[in-house]
């Protein structure tokens, strides 16, 4: 890290790539975000995390699995996504 090269950005949405493990930040700054006792978080066939609003997918949920796998749970989760947004 650059000294004085951080700074804070207002946004909507953030979308994480984690690689092939949860990582424990997310977890541990997100209240409400519950995981599995292999620190991967719970989330429901559509992506649906127990914090309204916020889905996940891949090796976050899974732990590590194929690319595949990763790719069929984000057009799941876009799918219900688009949902929530559009009867919000």
């Amino acid at each position: 890290v650059i000294e004085g090269s951080e700074f804070i950005m207002d946004v909507d949405t953030v979308i994480m790539s984690l690689g092939t493990s949860p990582n424990p930040l997310i977890s541990s700054t997100t209240k409400g975000l519950e995981v599995n006792k292999w620190r991967c978080i719970v989330a429901d066939d559509n992506g649906l995390t127990t914090r309204e609003g916020v889905y996940a997918g891949g090796d976050a949920v899974t732990g590590a699995a194929t690319v595949i796998l990763a790719m069929g749970a984000g057009k799941k989760a876009a799918v219900a996504i688009d949902e929530y947004l559009r009867n919000k």
